[in-house]
């Protein structure tokens, strides 16, 4: 069964759909309200046939990437792996993972055009035919990508856990894996998952929600960190009768591989120097950071910014709290 689903959806994005426009759920129709200029500026740059073959459900472009090695998985046509490559800039590096040779055949021929318009002296950008539940047999070095990001693909392969668990090897101690994809609500019948079209379209394959929290868990990674989550249309009226009740959500998550450490709950305050983000900083669905403002955070998140790349941007103290000590005019006088 695991090579049919993979056969089938490699022949829906290589052969069946030309663009996003014949896909029949409005997933990838990505949100682009809250885009920093930086990734606004590397979105206006990718070239027109990169761009026509893009399905992503989310935008999968974390900040503070300048300098960082960064894999894609299930790169397609390459638009994120582009928009990374002027992000993570010349000095960073960026590596592409895809089964589809269509797809792959439009990012290869697309690196030098985009090197040239990033006025790059060569390539830091390279495409990688391979599955992304073998990540290994692809080439990719273990604990090698400070970052690793995935755009609505996790959902088309049929070994979730498998994608997650190479993922956590190819991460770097203090790695993030930053992924958009799509979610349900409902355990889904075995006629919806033996359906090619809804394989295709993601919603067969979309995992419980609850059983990624369980999955990354198993596998070593931090609590799954929800950064944003939307619905999603299902806009053919034959997918909607096949699916019944069952919801769906494009979400995107954050999951860390962090160090055994043993931390306390800790003050941290964001300093405003992540580039676009210079009076807060929304790291999740509960924490907006305010620039200079000391915020108590939880064990996970104090090894979390204390550990990965985002320590150098927040000051880290020692939560000592006691009635006697409390001093009315810090807090009168905090802003």
């Amino acid at each position: 069964m695991t090579k049919r689903i993979l056969d089938n959806v490699k022949d829906y994005y290589g052969k069946v759909i030309e663009s996003s426009r014949d896909l029949k759920t409005s997933a990838c129709t990505a949100d682009k309200h809250a885009l920093t200029k930086s990734v606004k500026e590397a979105l206006s740059l990718i070239n027109e046939e990169v761009n026509s073959r893009y399905f992503g459900c989310g935008i999968t472009l974390p900040p503070a990437l300048e300098g960082c090695s960064v894999l894609d998985l299930g790169c397609g046509a390459g638009r994120d792996c582009f928009c990374l490559s002027k992000l993570v800039g010349p000095n960073g590096r960026v590596t592409g993972i895809d089964m589809t040779p269509e797809l792959l055949d439009i990012a290869k021929k697309n690196v030098d055009c985009h090197t040239k318009t990033f006025g790059y002296s060569k390539p830091n950008v390279e495409f990688k035919s391979g599955f992304i539940e073998q990540l290994d047999k692809a080439g990719i070095e273990r604990e090698s990508y400070d970052v690793i990001v995935s755009n609505c693909v996790i959902n088309l392969s049929p070994d979730k856990e498998a994608v997650l668990s190479q993922a956590f090897t190819a991460l770097k101690e203090g790695g993030e894996l930053y992924f958009s994809d799509m979610y349900t609500d409902s355990k889904l019948s075995a006629e919806i998952k033996n359906d090619s079209i809804l394989w295709g379209e993601g919603i067969a394959g979309a995992l419980h929600w609850q059983d990624l929290l369980e999955m990354a868990k198993r596998i070593g990674f931090t609590t799954p960190i929800l950064y944003k989550a939307s619905p999603i249309c299902l806009i053919d009226k034959h997918i909607q009768t096949r699916v019944g009740n069952a919801k769906f959500i494009s979400a995107t998550y954050r999951l860390f591989k962090l160090p055994k450490h043993n931390v306390p709950k800790m003050l941290v305050t964001y300093c405003g120097n992540i580039e676009g983000h210079e009076h807060n900083f929304k790291f999740d669905i509960y924490n907006n950071f305010k620039t200079n403002q000391r915020h108590l955070v939880s064990k996970e998140l104090s090894l979390i910014f204390s550990t990965t790349r985002y320590a150098k941007y927040f000051r880290i103290e020692k939560y000592e709290h006691t009635l006697e000590k409390t001093n009315p005019f810090s807090i009168a006088y905090e802003e």
